[in-house]
């Protein structure tokens, strides 16, 4: 076969191979991991806070649980509902803490997802899982990110997966439910966060102040339809 002609043939054969596509290549895969608390490098990508920035007393960490089968992330911590006296900040209310992923370069698109599963091992309280997306739901000149939150109670002692359908995280600004029917944008995620409060939750969860402790293994998100 001359030179030509192979160069000839081997164009053929791709074309014919771009033509003959297979509908699953189109498909993205059913999970995709969004986080995965197996080693101290998932620690780079968390900061916490808490009611400590503006005068409260909780106090909460963030480490990677080592284990000879398989590590986990530890989000633990004591909710206070003290205040220090003198602070500048008039805080109606203390007792909170939560970590928050850093900004993510750029976007994570999981618009081809309906789901966010965490498999988690808790003590029994209501934790508060966010979604960070861009802003336009707000007003131009503020520079906050739209959050998105559901709770989210664990059970006590034993592994469990939180599976939580992306419609159902009703639209917040600074705690607080907006009264207006908004639907989330998944292809233009930020950031996530998981958060602890003193008060709230659901009916059955362990609340008020003192410690709490919530291992984490991964997040994910998923195609349930």
């Amino acid at each position: 076969m001359s030179r030509f002609r192979g160069i000839w043939q081997a164009s053929l054969n791709a074309t014919k191979k771009a033509l003959t596509w297979n509908v699953e290549d189109w498909i993205p895969p059913a999970e995709k991991y969004i986080f995965n608390f197996s080693s101290k490098e998932e620690l780079k990508k968390w900061h916490l806070y808490s009611d400590a920035e503006y005068g409260g007393m909780s106090s909460a960490s963030l480490e990677i649980k080592d284990d000879p089968n398989k590590s986990t992330g530890v989000f633990s911590g004591n909710l206070s509902l003290d205040v220090n006296e003198g602070t500048k900040w008039k805080i109606t209310r203390s007792g909170f803490c939560g970590m928050r992923s850093k900004k993510f370069d750029g976007f994570i698109d999981l618009d081809a997802y309906d789901t966010i599963a965490l498999r988690l091992k808790g003590d029994g309280r209501c934790y508060i899982s966010t979604i960070y997306t861009e802003n336009w739901v707000n007003s131009p000149g503020q520079m906050e990110d739209n959050s998105w939150q559901s709770f989210v109670f664990v059970p006590k002692d034993n592994w469990y997966i939180a599976k939580i359908p992306l419609d159902q995280y009703l639209p917040t600004w600074r705690g607080n439910v907006i009264e207006a029917k908004l639907e989330m944008n998944p292809s233009r995620i930020l950031g996530m966060s998981l958060s602890v409060n003193a008060d709230g939750g659901v009916p059955g969860a362990i609340s008020g102040p003192g410690d709490f402790n919530l291992q984490i293994d991964w997040i994910k998100a998923l195609r349930t339809q």
